[in-house]
């Protein structure tokens, strides 16, 4: 499996081209989008639905359908796009390069997606920490209200847009939905309870639909190529491109465009120059950001990188955002700063995980030095179970999973640190 060069959609993912609005233009960028939106908003939510797009935030929630809850008719309440690029994940650095390195994609995706929705505006969220991807991602805006692609008459299609760029303060679970918009109305960063749906009440009170960027930015080349060209890319229900993010201990840790369903395997040593030290020397894998089980090289050897291949192996593709451990990694220590991550992150709303994520860090701790009796094993599985899905929110499940996947596959570990240190104290 390979993808060809004529079908990647994030062409200057590397830079090769100007990020600004001429080289967007030489790249095929807001070519022809008056037409697109000139065959109507149905036709653009349908064409999407057809061509399999799931969201590429981590969920994998069919991106048309999705769209197709908002009103159609509006009840006097304006109707809005919000773009997630609060990427928080642990890991994960493909929106960042879609903003730094192609910001007017992503911009396009805002105006024709928008537009389907009946959306009179879309609020680009980004993550604190992204100073410079916030002043080339304005800059970008300012170029195309200058050119007349965004604004009034957007593209000369008889559509007023807006699309403004609001920063955050650099809070992970802000990257939840819900979060994200009462962050963006000025309130704590908090999730809501659902329903009501942001399709029916969300920013402001008013119909809302959030995607992620890379969601977003994939939708003008959809509908310039057609749904059967995005939809005959990748695995049947796991179709298209996909950004993986690959970092750890590779020998040339990078940032790609491949299609869905690639081996990993394969992707480690097509693009990454392979696990340092050779195939052999591979521990472990997350597959899709700090939140999913990692899994053992055993699974490693022959996964598929796409939603449906790696829940059958109980983890997830989350947001693709691969991270590589050799032999030389401490998993237990590792597991155990992820878990620090998330107590930190937690925003205490809900009880399982407000106690849970602190409770789960401090057994962690002492895992990794073996301070612990064999039966803290089994009880730590349970608080995982007893915290997950009993949040508003999933940044529970995230706090669980990791160390559910640690359990799974290297209790043996746990073990023998506890029979290690137990010798050592008699």
């Amino acid at each position: 499996m390979q993808l060809q060069d004529k079908d990647r959609i994030f062409t200057n993912l590397y830079r090769d081209g100007s990020p600004w609005i001429d080289g967007a233009r030489e790249r095929g960028i807001w070519s022809g989008v008056k037409e697109l939106m000139a065959k109507g908003q149905d036709w653009i939510i349908e064409e999407v639905k057809q061509s399999g797009l799931r969201g590429r935030g981590g969920a994998g929630f069919p991106t048309g359908l999705k769209w197709s809850f908002m009103p159609k008719e509006s009840d006097g309440r304006p109707s809005y796009l919000v773009v997630n690029a609060d990427e928080s994940e642990p890991g994960t650095c493909k929106d960042r390069e879609i903003i730094r390195f192609d910001p007017h994609r992503l911009l396009e995706g805002c105006l024709l997606a928008g537009y389907a929705m009946r959306a009179v505006a879309a609020y680009i969220y980004i993550r604190g920490e992204f100073y410079n991807e916030a002043m080339a991602l304005q800059r970008a805006i300012d170029e195309a209200y200058d050119a007349g692609m965004i604004g009034k008459n957007a593209c000369g299609s008889g559509y007023d847009f807006d699309i403004i760029l609001h920063r955050g303060a650099g809070a992970y679970i802000c990257g939840e939905e819900t979060a994200l918009l009462q962050s963006l109305e000025g309130k704590k960063g908090q999730p809501r309870l659902k329903p009501p749906f942001p399709a029916n009440v969300g920013l402001y009170g008013c119909p809302t639909t959030v995607n992620n960027v890379e969601s977003i930015s994939v939708t003008g080349e959809i509908l310039r190529r057609g749904a059967s060209w995005f939809s005959s890319l990748g695995r049947p229900n796991n179709v298209g491109t996909k950004l993986f993010c690959v970092s750890g201990h590779v020998n040339n840790p990078c940032n790609v465009e491949e299609e869905m369903g690639i081996p990993l395997k394969e992707l480690l040593e097509k693009h990454c120059g392979g696990v340092r030290g050779g195939w052999d020397n591979l521990l472990a894998v997350i597959p899709g950001g700090s939140s999913v089980p990692l899994l053992p090289k055993h699974i490693c050897d022959d996964v598929l990188m796409d939603f449906d291949s790696l829940r059958e192996v109980q983890s997830g593709l989350g947001t693709a955002a691969v991270i590589v451990m050799d032999k030389s990694t401490d998993i237990v220590e590792a597991i155990a700063n992820l878990s620090h991550f998330y107590m930190h992150e937690s925003c205490g709303q809900c009880t399982p995980c407000r106690e849970g994520t602190g409770w789960m860090y401090r057994v962690m701790k002492r895992m990794v030095q073996g301070r612990a009796d064999r039966e803290e094993i089994d009880q730590l599985l349970d608080v995982t179970k007893q915290i997950e899905g009993h949040t508003i929110c999933a940044l529970g499940d995230a706090a669980a999973w990791p160390i559910q996947g640690l359990i799974r596959h290297f209790r043996p570990e746990l073990e023998r640190r506890i029979e290690e240190y137990r010798r050592a104290a008699a």
